[in-house]
């Protein structure tokens, strides 16, 4: 709008006049504010208006130019039912990994396919680790936890979760470590972050966080040979209470299926436990993933379900080392997979809640290889309650 052209104002509230100086009561309105959605901008009088315009139209400007470059969703999937409320957004590029850094076969295939794996898949053998090779474990893992803490201090509206995943990527770096997700069967990002109904597999984009939101974090790292893997859910500003029942109760089914690891017991109970504890309050379990071995390789032998009633082969062995990792949604346990091939949604839309961790079976019982602190440590949603 050119400087001559000054429109009719519109009465609105009563407010107080923006010109510089004036202080009167105003009822008038800029109309391209209104249209722009620019809060205030009140006046007194056309003539007020007037004498203000050429000071005035920069916010119009500014206001464009943020609309012009705010990331909005998009959906490239024309025809696609999506369950629930949240919808994809632009990606940001992918990230690079020194030349000479050490990595998994996988992250120079061209399709990302983990041949080590591949050449055992069907195999129920599950290895045991020797004392060289649970240290090997175990350092990952600590790395692993630390990436993991990176990613729980950015959690905020308005964070995005490809700023989640640039971070992750460049805490890896620091320590050396390869960070597994990346290429592994083709997957883009650094992590996985799940947003509301998201179950698991969520690709990091250019969605800020809003409050409300709750978002799982599934960090791996590959360092010295070894994979170390742990994941979080974690609240964004005020999260309704069923909802943060909803974490709770996910994290306690986690911690009680732990507190039955030890030689001799059959990775089938694991689920059972799990199943137990979120039924009692009303939640469902997901039956279409699982917790996994892991060391050398991401995924490989035992399985471990997270339901009652499932056929999981194996009996649990000091040098063990595998992944506890329940998946509980507020309403069904079915799941849907977005056309991206990666990011498992709730068949409802109603929202799915996650948390894992790495261990080792010890003649004993377990040690936690991805706690945080000492003992299995605290995780990071009962600070954001207490704060």
């Amino acid at each position: 709008m050119a400087t001559a052209e000054v429109e009719s104002l519109p009465i609105v509230n009563t407010n107080t006049c923006e010109t510089s100086g004036c202080g009167k009561e105003a009822k008038l309105q800029c109309p391209t504010c209104i249209k722009l959605q620019i809060s205030g901008s009140y006046f007194c009088s056309q003539e007020c208006f007037k004498g203000s315009w050429g000071e005035h139209k920069k916010v119009h400007k500014k206001a464009k130019e943020a609309q012009s470059t705010e990331i909005k969703p998009y959906n490239p999937w024309p025809g696609f039912f999506f369950t629930g409320k949240l919808r994809p957004y632009p990606r940001g590029p992918l990230r690079d990994v020194p030349v000479n850094m050490e990595r998994p076969d996988y992250a120079d295939h061209p399709d990302g396919v983990p041949l080590s794996e591949m050449a055992v898949r069907g195999n129920s053998y599950i290895k045991q680790l020797t004392k060289d090779e649970i240290e090997g474990l175990r350092v990952a893992c600590k790395y692993g936890r630390e990436v993991l803490d990176v990613a729980a201090a950015m959690i905020k509206p308005g964070v995005t979760t490809d700023d989640i995943d640039a971070a992750v990527h460049q805490a890896c770096l620091d320590r050396n470590c390869y960070p597994s997700p990346l290429n592994y069967r083709g997957f883009p990002k650094s992590c996985c972050t799940s947003v509301n109904e998201v179950i698991c597999h969520g690709i990091p984009d250019k969605r800020p966080l809003q409050d409300g939101d709750i978002v799982n974090v599934d960090i791996t790292v590959y360092h010295g040979g070894f994979h170390g893997d742990l994941n979080e859910t974690f609240f964004v500003g005020k999260v309704d209470e069923r909802i943060q029942e909803l974490v709770r109760v996910t994290y306690e089914s986690m911690m009680q299926a732990i507190d039955i690891v030890k030689p001799g017991v059959k990775y089938r109970e694991v689920g059972a436990v799990i199943q137990k504890h979120c039924q009692a309050h009303g939640f469902s379990v997901v039956k279409t993933y699982c917790g996994h071995g892991i060391h050398r390789l991401f995924h490989t032998a035992p399985n471990v379900p997270f339901y009652a009633k499932n056929k999981a082969v194996g009996v649990m062995k000091p040098g063990h080392a595998f992944t506890i990792e329940p998946m509980v949604n507020v309403g069904s346990w079915k799941d849907n997979l977005w056309p991206d091939d990666w990011t498992a949604v709730t068949t409802d839309g109603k929202w799915s809640a996650q948390f894992e961790h790495t261990m080792i079976v010890t003649d004993t019982g377990v040690e936690v290889l991805t706690a945080r602190g000492p003992g299995h440590g605290r995780p990071h949603f009962m600070d954001q309650v207490a704060s």
